[in-house]
């Protein structure tokens, strides 16, 4: 265990981990081409292939997991392996794609699929964007037979809550009080896959009645980790959380390092990047420099 442990927060009294497991860089959604998402499933197929992830996470205490986690056995399979291994239970935060259709059948086939949620542990449920979103009236500011899913999490033991790549979900769930613990929604300083303005969204999420998780804190690598991370944690409140997704383990000591600093508001102790010369005109060539762009000490 490292000796730093990241901050915490409370959904509905369960206590969470403030940086989410991200699992977009574990299954294959590089949301860049798939060149990346074919090096992202060569590498993580076998639950001890995801390990070493998840176990650098661990390290701070990082306990709660999100994604599409009961469509994807492998994942499923690889936090089992990594449970069984350190001797934790993570907090996963389902996100299933279920059929909403306005028929039986169809609310047969979301119970089923909100039952399997359950069935691998999860703490949280919260309905994949591309189904909660077909909920959606702009006109009356409502989202049409929510309640129906809200319920069926509720009866099989979980806390519900919405996926929102579109804003509006948050705005018309606290307008209209439905039963929902948490929030997704996704959030950066370059506005990557934002539908409308980052300062309006910054806006809702800051004066949403409940904790809201944030996504694409990155903007899946559209931005460093030090720009997006430190634009994320200063611009949400206290009770919100940051999902960060790696592909290493260096990576998440990397990221994790980045976003204590901001938290703590200092600099964060991280190396600077390689280059074919390090010793540029920037530094002017001398050595006694070397540590003051990344740790503003300058050797005496």
């Amino acid at each position: 265990m490292k000796d730093k442990q990241f901050p915490r927060t409370e959904i509905a009294g369960v206590s969470v981990s403030r940086m989410i497991i991200g699992t977009n860089w574990l299954l294959g959604w590089s949301h860049t081409g798939k060149a990346a998402d074919k090096r992202i499933t060569d590498r993580y197929q076998s639950p001890e292939s995801f390990f070493p992830v998840l176990e650098a996470y661990a390290q701070y205490g990082i306990d709660t997991i999100m994604g599409p986690i009961s469509d994807t056995p492998r994942m499923v399979e690889a936090i089992r392996y990594a449970e069984k291994k350190l001797g934790i239970k993570y907090i996963i935060v389902d996100t299933p794609i279920i059929n909403v259709d306005d028929t039986d059948e169809a609310r047969a086939e979301a119970r089923a699929a909100i039952h399997k949620s359950a069935e691998i542990g999860s703490t949280f449920c919260l309905l994949h964007h591309s189904s909660a979103e077909q909920l959606v009236n702009k006109n009356t500011a409502t989202m049409d037979r929510l309640d129906d899913y809200t319920k069926m999490i509720r009866e099989e033991g979980m806390l519900p809550g919405l996926s929102a790549h579109m804003p509006e979900l948050i705005l018309y769930s606290d307008a209209n009080g439905y039963d929902i613990e948490t929030y997704i929604q996704i959030y950066n300083c370059v506005g990557f896959l934002m539908q409308i303005e980052v300062e309006t969204v910054a806006s809702i999420i800051n004066n949403a009645k409940k904790p809201v998780m944030t996504i694409k804190s990155m903007g899946a690598g559209r931005t460093t980790p030090y720009v997006g991370l430190n634009f994320s944690w200063n611009t949400i409140r206290p009770c919100d959380m940051v999902t960060v997704g790696c592909f290493t383990p260096e990576e998440v000591h990397e990221d994790v390092e980045i976003s204590l600093a901001a938290l703590e508001h200092r600099f964060p102790n991280f190396e600077r990047r390689s280059s074919p010369n390090n010793k540029q005109a920037v530094l002017n060539r001398n050595e006694k420099y070397d540590n003051v762009v990344m740790n503003g000490v300058e050797d005496k």
